[in-house]
């Protein structure tokens, strides 16, 4: 890593990269990418191929991974070139570095070392989804990807569920159903959710409706591309425990239990379990 004489102060200076069309970077990311000395990437054949569609040259400097299994070495050598007084271009995949990728240690560490880090800031999917999903943008909360496994999933949407704003996920193209059904049941089957994909390039597409309806239409089948699901905050309006029991006696004397808990919930946009184990205590009252 020597120093090429950049006009650059020395410091980290994280560089957003387009989430799909090229040409959703900024000049001054090109500027940062075109100028540093050190450059770094979490997937380093991706910024090379932006790189060449937007004419920046290497100028005989090597683009280092560094990624989630890069460890301390890797990133105390790039501490070691910016107290060295180079500079140092850093860039995930796609989107806003520190985004649910790797560059979070990097900048804190670099901080910590009392170095100049700053953001050419630029494209972000969960902003983007936001922008165009029509649900409220004035309070949002970002959680990154949910768990794999299907208890842990639903334990942390249950973390999640008086949150007063929209909720903004990145999900496995794979497991969009799954999520959505796991919502539904602990978030509540009519709250109104989006399904963005492939934000910015050739098939974009969102997808709309409540959480009951999406898990649905998706099903188990499997989506192609990036996916981010948005869904709508809780009501404001709270159903209190007395017309909730009158809603559900009502549809126990046409229902089976487990039809009189669906309905009622998905009327209300309540979790079906919370209303179920009512339906429950209910039923066990009559007897």
């Amino acid at each position: 890593m020597n120093p090429q004489m950049s006009t650059l102060p020395a410091g980290l200076y994280f560089v957003a990269t387009p989430i799909g069309s090229a040409r959703d970077i900024t000049l001054r990311a090109l500027d940062i990418l075109a100028s540093a000395d050190v450059i770094a990437a979490e997937d380093t054949r991706s910024l090379r191929k932006l790189m060449e569609i937007h004419g920046i040259a290497l100028k005989g400097r090597h683009i280092l991974a560094y990624h989630d299994h890069s460890g301390e070495g890797l990133r105390a050598k790039l501490i070691a070139a910016v107290a060295d007084g180079q500079s140092l271009a850093y860039a995930s995949e796609a989107g806003m570095p520190l985004v649910a990728d790797p560059g979070f240690e990097l900048g804190r560490a670099m901080a910590e070392a009392g170095h100049l880090v700053t953001v050419a800031p630029g494209a972000s999917a969960p902003l983007a989804a936001l922008a165009i999903s029509g649900l409220a943008s004035d309070a949002f909360f970002f959680a990154g990807f949910l768990p794999s496994a299907k208890g842990a999933r639903r334990s942390k949407l249950e973390s999640l569920r008086e949150i007063p704003g929209t909720l903004i996920f990145f999900e496995s193209p794979r497991r969009v159903g799954a999520m959505l059904a796991d919502a539904a049941d602990v978030l509540g089957a009519g709250r109104e959710a989006r399904v963005c994909r492939e934000i910015t390039k050739k098939f974009e597409e969102v997808r709309r409706g409540t959480l009951a309806s999406l898990a649905d239409e998706i099903g188990s089948g499997a989506l192609k591309g990036e996916v981010v699901v948005l869904i709508a905050r809780a009501g404001s309006e709270k159903i209190s425990e007395s017309d909730l029991e009158t809603d559900l006696k009502a549809a126990l004397g046409t229902m089976s239990l487990k039809d009189a808990a669906d309905a009622v919930s998905q009327a209300h946009g309540l979790p079906r379990r919370k209303v179920y184990q009512m339906a429950l205590k209910l039923g066990q009252d009559k007897t």
